[in-house]
């Protein structure tokens, strides 16, 4: 049964909800997303991912949720809202009820970021849920949801794909029949937590904190560290416990002080959690770039140095050759 739609939705996670709702046949009378900005070194306005593709899809597109009332004047049954980016504003609730799909397991994440939240937590599944709009911030109650596992290793990206493929098939499969019935929606039942928008600052790698929670920060693609000055990204990495670095015989220091290390010049004497390495302390290794943390290893994959291409995180030390008492971090 065709329903017609008006589709609220801004970055490229909102795409394939809106395309799949189209194949499916569904008349889409207005999408709503967030006004052009400015981007690139030219400043030229560049549309959103949904508005975007509503283009090549022929339908019209407003960058106000007021126009939403004309499309109600047209025959609009139902509203549908995929991370839109603001809240919809009570007179509009009004005059046309709305959906919103949501990449959490409600009341778990409601807010901005679910997604990151949920991976930073170190949460061992999440979902999506289908909800009914109201004027709370992911309040409403709940028409569907579907559960999945958080592999350990998932990036953010690559889970937030897989919330919007499961969506977009929930969403297509809700509205099969019809707009939804309020009655067969189920009020939210637990403790809520709520996903609040990541801030930059969240991305600065502090080696102070436990491997663990630094392999989820890494797993976001945009945590970030300092070495002689300069920026370095690091995009991939994996936390391994201080137990299972090879350690070779004590080192004797500058100054006669002595230490277990793997190699004379990343030893830095002073305050040494798990007794061996000062956070950030890079452990030199042939096969592999290890770096010491409040507690345990963070064992470094890929990098990307201010200003280069991504590269192999072993490629990335040979070429910079950390020196005697070179942390990361400083």
């Amino acid at each position: 049964m065709k329903v017609k739609l008006v589709y609220l939705g801004s970055p490229e996670s909102a795409v394939p909800p809106l395309q799949a709702l189209v194949s499916a046949g569904h008349d889409v009378l207005l999408v709503v997303s967030q006004p052009d900005r400015k981007r690139g070194r030219g400043g030229a306005l560049v549309p959103s991912p949904v508005k975007a593709a509503a283009r090549e899809l022929d339908i019209p597109v407003s960058n106000s949720p007021d126009g939403i009332l004309g499309a109600v004047e047209a025959g609009a049954e139902l509203g549908v809202v995929v991370a839109y980016g603001r809240l919809i504003k009570p007179h509009l609730l009004d005059v046309l009820p709305f959906v919103n799909l949501h990449f959490s397991l409600l009341p778990r994440w409601r807010g901005a970021a679910p997604v990151e939240r949920a991976v930073l937590a170190g949460d061992a599944e999440t979902g999506v849920c289908l909800m009914a709009l109201e004027a709370g911030l992911d309040t409403g109650p709940v028409y569907r949801r579907v559960t999945t596992a958080i592999d350990a290793h998932e990036s953010a990206a690559v889970l937030r794909d897989r919330l919007v493929a499961i969506g977009s098939e929930m969403l297509v499969d809700a509205l099969a029949h019809g707009p939804l019935d309020p009655g067969t929606a189920v009020a939210q039942r637990g403790e809520p937590t709520y996903a609040a928008k990541l801030d930059p600052s969240e991305f600065a790698i502090d080696w102070t904190r436990p491997a663990s929670a630094l392999g989820r920060l890494t797993r976001l693609g945009t945590a970030w560290t300092v070495f002689r000055g300069k920026r370095v990204k690091i995009l991939e990495a994996l936390a391994e416990p201080m137990d299972s670095v090879p350690i070779e015989p004590s080192a004797t220091l500058r100054g006669g002080s002595e230490m277990s290390c793997a190699r004379e010049d990343t030893c830095v004497p002073g305050e040494m959690p798990n007794d061996r390495f000062a956070p950030g302390t890079i452990v030199e290794s042939r096969s592999m770039v290890r770096v010491a943390t409040g507690k345990g290893m963070l064992r470094i994959l890929r990098v990307q140095p201010e200003g280069k291409a991504s590269m192999d995180a072993i490629a990335w030390r040979n070429g910079v050759q950390p020196g005697v008492r070179e942390r990361l971090g400083t």
